[in-house]
């Protein structure tokens, strides 16, 4: 078992366990634990992860698998395998969450989402309402009333009463708390060999952590029997889906002040001025950097090269193309199309647009008629106009794996 990067904790964002160590027998085993089984032509595993790692508020995740699933868990979530800490569960539901939460504890997050692997249609929108519901000292659970008519059996085998059902939900997950108390809750528990809790929020109760029900949502069901798996793969199968395609943009401008040359996309021009900038001020680079970031969520070149750190000084603005396009393919993203619109009076673009499309295929791996870099004046109009410094838009297409529903 590793722990969770200081990297990967740096910044606010709220981290994720994911329980998928159980063995799944009520869903049967021809096909292998059901959070490995097929739906819609990926793994249920795959679909989970998908959820959490898309969404913009998530940082660490953490899974928790069987100590026999390492190959079958990378297999299932494939180029996401090297974006998450897989650690080894217990024997319990229970177990697993406390190994997970620990993998989180030396670079602790300040929330935590606890969530089953085989609750693969959680959306974004269930992700929000229990994040937004965790407090200092306050869980949350994503629930739905229950709807039908609840009888309580005799020993015979016949109905002893009829249950009421007001006041009564159905607990869904992701469960939502804040780090340090659902870990010392875990701890106490795992100390005083209490090993009978159902979910989370059930030891948060029994710790006095007050939890707030938050509405679930229909369509985030758990995949218990083969039944289950069956429907799940039908609803996936029978949908309209599409290519997922994810289109960026990007906009920068620098001003001007004495110099010899400017640098654009990549090439350098003599120019009686150049740009100013903390790095080479690229800024048909930078556009495209933040364009690159922006079609897998992953914020904008400040975010990962911040002017105020000294090592960027002077630094060549291909470093940051070259880490976004890491980064998209890291996802499993294909870059598709770039298309960089320099906006400016001088100095003159055209006769440099070769060499800066053949240093924009380098960068990025793609062909170069997949690359399109365009010039226009402001028609003497605004700091452009007047000269004062150089504009640029950057759009990248990227094709990611798998397709999203209609």
């Amino acid at each position: 078992m590793r722990d969770v990067s200081e990297k990967q904790a740096a910044d606010d964002k709220v981290a994720v366990v994911i329980v998928a160590a159980g063995r799944g027998a009520r869903a049967g085993q021809a096909n292998g634990p059901k959070q490995y089984q097929q739906i819609g032509g990926g793994a249920v595993i795959a679909r989970t992860l998908d959820a959490f790692l898309t969404h913009p508020k998530i940082g660490p995740v953490v899974v928790a698998i069987h100590a026999d699933d390492g190959a079958l868990f990378r297999r299932a979530a494939g180029a996401n395998a090297d974006r998450v800490v897989a650690v080894t569960g217990g024997t319990s539901r229970q177990e697993s969450v406390r190994l997970g939460l620990l993998a989180l504890r030396s670079n602790a997050p300040g929330r935590v989402l606890i969530h089953d692997a085989a609750r693969p249609f959680v959306d974004a929108e269930l992700i929000d309402r229990t994040i937004a519901a965790i407090g200092e000292r306050q869980g949350a659970l994503p629930a739905l009333p229950v709807a039908d008519t609840l009888k309580r059996e005799t020993a015979e085998g016949m109905i002893g009463e009829t249950v009421s059902r007001a006041g009564l939900h159905a607990a869904q997950t992701p469960q939502g708390f804040p780090f340090w108390p659902i870990l010392a809750a875990h701890e106490k528990a795992h100390h005083l060999g209490k090993a009978d809790f159902t979910d989370d929020a059930a030891i948060a109760e029994w710790a006095h952590i007050p939890v707030k029900i938050v509405p679930g949502s229909p369509d985030n069901v758990k995949l218990t029997w083969a039944r289950d798996i069956a429907m799940a793969d039908q609803r996936l199968s029978s949908a309209p889906r599409f290519p997922d395609i994810r289109t960026g943009n990007g906009y920068d401008v620098h001003a001007f002040v004495p110099g010899d040359h400017v640098t654009l996309c990549g090439v350098a021009i003599p120019h009686d001025r150049k740009l100013s900038g903390h790095s080479d001020a690229d800024v048909g680079l930078h556009a495209l950097t933040d364009a690159l970031l922006a079609t897998c969520g992953a914020g904008d070149i400040g975010t990962h090269f911040p002017p105020s750190d000294p090592q960027w000084k002077g630094a060549a603005s291909r470093i940051f193309v070259e880490h976004a396009v890491k980064l998209v393919r890291a996802r499993g993203g294909r870059i598709a199309n770039a298309d960089i619109t320099l906006i400016c009076e001088a100095p003159r673009v055209g006769p440099h647009r070769e060499a800066m499309t053949e240093a924009l295929s380098a960068m990025l791996r793609i062909s170069r008629d997949r690359i399109s870099i365009k010039a226009t004046t402001n028609e003497k109009l605004g700091f452009v106009g007047r000269e004062e410094g150089i504009a640029a838009i950057a759009t990248a297409s990227v094709v990611f794996p798998g397709d999203v529903p209609e």
